[in-house]
């Protein structure tokens, strides 16, 4: 297993739509356990493909304390959302940064497991959030990007000064 680099927006890699999986293979079985490595030691809660500068529709969540309950979502679909409540998010591709973005309360997703089994599963919570937070990542979106223009470019900012003084 290896610990993959995270893009760091605004990278414009972060901004490609992810395409889908057409196999599930050995391949993506690697880079499940790489990305569920490097989200682990980052530390995270969930990594999409996209922000390991892989651009297919893969992305491992586990909101568990105790780090023992990986999710594989592989060309993952919304089929429901209900409700509308407002989290505070971060992001492994953002660090440091932390806003609050509304989103559905409850959502339905179906995707295929790392075996390339069908299921669907129904999730709220912190579950859900990072569910529909992820799925963003395959669509290009980075969080930032419900926030207004102004904080976007405050986050921009800050993130430079970040970089800078790291180096």
């Amino acid at each position: 297993m290896a610990i993959l680099p995270i893009l760091q927006y605004p990278d414009e890699r972060l901004h490609k739509v992810a395409k889908k999986i057409d196999q599930v293979d050995n391949g993506i079985r690697k880079l499940v356990r790489d990305m569920a490595e490097t989200m682990y030691s980052a530390p995270g809660v969930g990594l999409a493909a996209t922000q390991v500068d892989q651009h297919i529709r893969l992305i491992v969540i586990d909101v568990s304390e105790t780090h023992d309950d990986l999710k594989v979502f592989i060309n993952p679909e919304l089929i429901q959302g209900a409700g509308q409540k407002e989290n505070e998010e971060g992001c492994l591709s953002v660090p440091g940064i932390y806003e609050k973005v509304s989103r559905a309360e409850r959502v339905t997703v179906r995707a295929l497991d790392e075996h390339g089994k069908t299921f669907t599963l129904e999730a709220e919570g912190l579950l859900a959030v990072c569910i529909q937070h992820e799925m963003d990542h395959l669509q290009g979106k980075v969080f930032v990007e419900y926030l207004s223009h102004l904080k976007q470019t405050r986050i921009r900012s800050k993130l430079k000064k970040q970089r800078r003084e790291t180096l």
